[in-house]
C-alpha cells in the first residue's frame, strides 16, 4: 500500500512537471530537456534549455497552493549558491517556475519569468 502511494505522488509529480515544462516549451517555441541527475543534485536545476555552447537551467516547483510560494522563494534563497556555480559553468541563468493548480489544471504561476527567459536566450544566442 505505501509504495502504491509513493508511486501515485511521484507519478502526479511527474505529470505536473511535464505539463508545466510543455507549457514552457510551448509558449517560448524552443527544445526543453530534462537535465542529468547530477545537475539536479550539483545545481538543483530539473531541465535546461541548450543555447550554443550554453544552457540555461530550470527548476520546476509545484505548489500545492499559493500559501505554499512563500517556502518555495526560501528554497530558491538557499539554492541561490548552487545556481550560481551552474551560471559560472554552463553560461545561463536559472529560473525558478512554479505551478499551482488552477481548477483541473496546472499551471505557470510566476508568468513574469517567461520574458526573463526569452532575454537570457538572446542573450545568449549573441
Amino acid at each position: 500500500m505505501f509504495n502504491m502511494l509513493i508511486a501515485r505522488t511521484f507519478d502526479g509529480y511527474m505529470t505536473e512537471i511535464k505539463t508545466i515544462y510543455g507549457q514552457l516549451e510551448k509558449i517560448l517555441n524552443i527544445k526543453i530537456q530534462p537535465a542529468p541527475d547530477e545537475w539536479d543534485r550539483l545545481y538543483n536545476v530539473d531541465f535546461f534549455i541548450n543555447i550554443g555552447d550554453n544552457y540555461i537551467g530550470l527548476q520546476i516547483k509545484p505548489a500545492g497552493g499559493v500559501s505554499h510560494i512563500p517556502q518555495i522563494f526560501k528554497e530558491h534563497s538557499i539554492q541561490k549558491a548552487t545556481h550560481k556555480k551552474f551560471t559560472e559553468k554552463y553560461g545561463g541563468k536559472v529560473f525558478y517556475i512554479i505551478s499551482i493548480k488552477e481548477g483541473e489544471k496546472k499551471k505557470i504561476h510566476n508568468t513574469e519569468v517567461i520574458p526573463e527567459i526569452e532575454q537570457e536566450i538572446k542573450r545568449l544566442q549573441k
